[in-house]
């Protein structure tokens, strides 16, 4: 059998086992597995325990439970309530200030924890049930949170950065740095779209100049400060320890999650088994989840490795007639077909590989792409048929028809297509900061 019907049956036999609905480390490695032992020698087999072990005995992954930790510290506990409240009362007087302030909520949580179901649970559990009593509509409310949480994987620290920065060798650090513009820009975009929305649905209201019954003084704004304090005081501390280049990622990673668990225990008095048992049991299984899928996509990659199918694909992708931003296009699209189906940890794992040597032979700046493919990413949660977050809001908001939550978040896909293209025409917003760092 030539290499290309060999990799054209590894990849159908992937796809075939995915949409069966086996969940996806179980897939990728039932898959490997079962090539394992139809086209390499039995001593590969004998070893394959040694394989996982070795790919996955890297420090820097130590940084994903330990950021997951520091999520499941402030989203299972009573800090992301008033985070949200906090800055609910700062945007009050803001036409659509509310919606705002929850994609403001969604960012500052990102920021802490870089998981983006976490923050869709997190802000989306107290936020969705108040924009409906403030007559938001089900799609405007559904889409500001699915899309809000998509943040959680591009603004740092973020376990998607993470894995590229593993997968591609590059610093962490830098592409920590590189999606702090883009996280912003995004952010901005997407608050400029809830205004504007808010506006068309509600335009008697919007003459008022805020969201109905959401008007609060400077007193009741200068309450919330003590509150907010905790969460700037944490993203301060990694920001400093970071990119001061006081400690590693996975140091760092260690001082949030002390500082978040902290804080939660003095100031929210989660210091019962009974407040410490979700928040640690919920790291656990997100943290496995992640693990066992990293475990069985490096697996994967192995034996395509084995049987030559990643060279093959890499040097057939190189020796295409195409320039540098028709190959990174038909890439980009590539991601997102594939963001149908796979979450970001597969598709960074499973596609890296096979097309860095060609990203390389093009030119293209591995920061800025890493950058670019997570925000392509993020429009794989949010869109159907496998759109992580529709269906985290849909569990949250059992009332909003999965229909309703994906017209909701069309126009913010359409935003990040547009941050997309602004990224290539000024891909100084993502590469300055790393370009000033040491």
């Amino acid at each position: 059998m030539s290499t290309l019907q060999l990799g054209l049956l590894y990849g159908g036999a992937t796809f075939v086992v995915l949409f069966s609905g086996m969940p996806i480390a179980f897939a990728v490695g039932g898959v490997a597995l079962a090539f394992m032992l139809a086209f390499m020698p039995a001593v590969n087999v004998a070893i394959m325990a040694e394989t996982i072990y070795s790919e996955l005995d890297n420090f820097v992954l130590l940084t994903i439970p330990l950021f997951v930790l520091m999520g499941a510290a402030v989203g299972k506990s009573r800090a992301g309530a008033d985070l949200y409240s906090s800055l609910n009362r700062w945007l009050g007087r803001v036409p659509g200030g509310l919606g705002m302030a929850n994609v403001l909520a969604c960012s500052l949580f990102a920021a802490m924890c870089g998981s983006s179901p976490a923050t869709c649970s997190a802000i989306g559990s107290v936020g969705i049930p108040e924009m409906r009593k403030r007559g938001y509509s089900a799609q405007l409310a559904s889409g500001i949170i699915a899309a809000g949480g998509t943040l959680g994987i591009l603004i740092p620290p973020s376990l998607t950065l993470i894995l590229y920065g593993v997968v591609t060798e590059q610093s962490i650090g830098k592409l920590f740095l590189g999606g702090i513009g883009p996280g912003i820009l995004l952010t901005m975009l997407f608050m400029i779209w809830v205004g504007i929305r808010y506006r068309r649905e509600h335009r008697a209201e919007a003459a008022g100049g805020a969201d109905a019954a959401q008007v609060f003084d400077w007193r009741a704004r200068l309450e919330t400060l003590p509150r907010l304090a905790p969460f700037l005081a944490v993203i301060v501390v990694i920001l400093v320890a970071l990119y001061g280049g006081w400690a590693t990622p996975s140091e760092v990673a260690g001082i949030g999650a002390f500082a978040c668990l902290l804080m939660v225990v003095t100031l929210y008095g989660c210091w019962r088994w009974s407040d410490l048992k979700p928040i640690l049991s919920g790291t656990v299984r997100e943290s496995c989840m992640v693990m066992m899928i990293i475990a069985m996509s490096f697996l994967y990659t192995y034996v395509m490795s084995y049987l030559h199918i990643t060279q093959e694909v890499a040097q057939w992708l190189v020796g295409l007639p195409l320039g540098k931003w028709a190959f990174v296009f038909w890439v980009s699209v590539l991601i997102v077909v594939l963001g149908f189906f796979l979450p970001p940890v597969a598709i960074i794992l499973m596609v890296m590989p096979v097309v860095l040597p060609a990203l390389r032979a093009h030119g293209v700046d591995l920061i800025w792409f890493g950058i670019v493919m997570t925000v392509l990413m993020e429009m794989g949660l949010i869109h159907p048929p496998v759109g992580l977050n529709l269906f985290v809001i849909n569990g949250i908001a059992p009332d909003i028809g999965l229909r309703e939550i994906v017209w909701g978040t069309l126009p913010f896909i359409g935003l990040m297509i547009a941050a997309i293209l602004v990224l290539a025409l000024a891909p100084e917003i993502v590469l300055w900061l790393p370009g000033r760092s040491h």
